[in-house]
């Protein structure tokens, strides 16, 4: 059976995430507030954030940006991409 949740993110019933995808209150809070789908977007933005800004994963300040990121994007509309950032045209 497929549980559902009330995404904050998209506002309405989706398939929820089987567990929480990160440890943590955060984490917790995601897994209560946020759907599959949104999650899935969450993790492209990231992918984007990570290969503009050129983020090393390593230090502790990347790691940091990205869980504030993560929080903005998810939980709020404010989330916005690095300056210069151009989608590639779909064909």
């Amino acid at each position: 059976m497929t549980t559902e949740v009330y995404c904050k993110k998209l506002n309405k019933r989706l398939e929820a995430l089987e567990e929480p995808p990160i440890p943590g209150k955060l984490g917790e809070k995601i897994h209560q507030h946020i759907s599959k789908k949104a999650w899935a977007l969450w993790l492209a933005h990231q992918t984007m954030l990570i290969n503009e800004y050129r983020l090393n994963m390593m230090d502790k300040s990347a790691r940091d940006f990205l869980q504030k990121e993560m929080h903005t994007f998810l939980f709020s509309n404010a989330a916005e991409k690095p300056p210069g950032f151009k989608d590639i045209p779909k064909e």
